[in-house]
């Protein structure tokens, strides 16, 4: 049995990307890249590779942050396109960002689908204030067009009044194994909170599809950073990238929250679900903060494996205990640091940070408890004042 399965899951993971890759030249119109050439990164940007992008498959907002005096008024940002497609404007050509974005459109080979992806080049810009709020009011539902489907994305306001998807979940990954669900059907959803709007995160069954490739559950989870839906059937862990570049050093991250554990705990043993309902499921609330470079310069990011113990990780902050409760009860952590903190690297944004919420611990590797719920809302981020 165990052969069949793991012969099912082969063929399955063949059949996918032999599918992907057969459409591509036809029917494919992403920008899978995008990147600069300048003569003296050092003037333009904060680090080395912050001059080339990789671009998920959701997004069609491709920004670089550059410092705050670079000059933008003509590059030539260069594309890596699906085979087939062509974009417009030209690749390479020469713009004036300074004026504002540049919307790009790509167009499959077959002609039938095209994608407007808006780029821009935005200085950085300083959070004054040492308390950053997260209050979760500003959530959309993303229509994947193609695939029929649509889920929940948040996005925080910038001071220039520019949109930014600062915060991330697995809702792409679900789409996979249940394409007919219904926005609100996802693991994180935007409901009404304890002021506003606010997080819902619920580990959800993927169904027969789930178990088939081995991935029967879905945790909700919350974070700071990117998901990538491409490493969703090969390299799970590397789904969630953690973290982004943050120029102020955490102190404490306090909030409100409300739990409920569901019923039956899962986990996968031998390619088959094991229950267990003498196993209480567990969310999870912390924080990490790490340099975003090696000593080698080659750029760092988190995973599911490691989001607390990279190496490079120089503070953490966690909710050890998150009791169940069905009113809204308020939670703190304080961040514990390993190390001293370099103020040069932390100003040239060397450093990264991530807030993590889920409402199974273990959900990255497939286990907990379906119908165990976490509400998040009202988050503060409390930071060094600045001397």
């Amino acid at each position: 049995m165990k052969i069949i399965r793991q012969t099912i899951f082969a063929l399955v993971i063949t059949a996918l990307a032999s599918c992907f890759k057969d459409e591509a030249p036809n029917a494919e119109c992403d920008i899978t890249k995008a990147w600069i050439h300048a003569d003296n990164p050092a003037e333009m940007f904060f680090q080395p590779t912050d001059t080339a992008i990789n671009v998920l498959y959701d997004k069609n907002e491709i920004t670089f942050t550059v410092r705050r005096n670079a000059d933008i008024t003509a590059l030539a940002p260069r594309f890596e396109i699906t085979e087939g497609a062509t974009i417009s404007p030209e690749n390479g050509s020469v713009h004036d960002f300074s004026k504002g974005p540049v919307v790009y459109t790509v167009t499959s080979e077959d002609k039938q689908w095209n994608r407007k992806y808006t780029v821009s080049f935005k200085p950085t810009t300083v959070i004054q204030s040492s308390t950053v709020l997260f209050d979760f009011e500003n959530a959309s539902v993303y229509n994947d067009e193609k695939k029929k489907v649509g889920y929940y994305k948040w996005y925080e306001t910038q001071p220039d009044g520019t949109k930014l998807e600062y915060w991330s979940n697995a809702n792409a990954g679900y789409a996979l194994s249940k394409s007919s669900a219904t926005p609100e059907e996802f693991p994180s959803v935007s409901v009404d909170g304890y002021e506003g709007r606010c997080v819902k995160l619920t580990t959800c069954s993927t169904g027969s599809w789930g178990e088939l490739v081995r991935r029967p559950l879905a945790a909700g989870n919350f974070f700071i950073g990117e998901f990538d839906v491409s490493l969703a059937l090969t390299n799970t862990l590397h789904t969630t990238r953690m973290g982004r570049p943050f120029a102020k050093k955490p102190l404490k991250v306090t909030g409100m929250y409300k739990y409920k554990a569901g019923d039956v705990f899962w986990s996968y043993v031998n390619y088959k679900v094991e229950k267990h309902p003498e196993i209480k499921d567990r969310a999870a609330i912390y924080a990490s903060f790490y340099r975003n470079h090696d000593a080698q310069g080659k750029e760092v990011m988190l995973y599911g494996e490691d989001s607390k113990t990279n190496p490079n990780i120089v503070a953490i902050a966690e909710v050890a205990d998150i009791p169940e409760t069905d009113t809204w009860t308020p939670f703190e952590m304080t961040f514990t640091y390993s190390t001293d903190i370099d103020m040069d690297e932390l100003e040239r944004q060397g450093y990264s940070l991530t807030i993590v919420f889920t409402s199974s611990t273990q959900g990255a590797y497939y286990e907990g408890a379906p119908g165990s719920t976490l509400y998040i809302d009202n988050v503060r981020l409390e930071c060094e004042e600045e001397k």
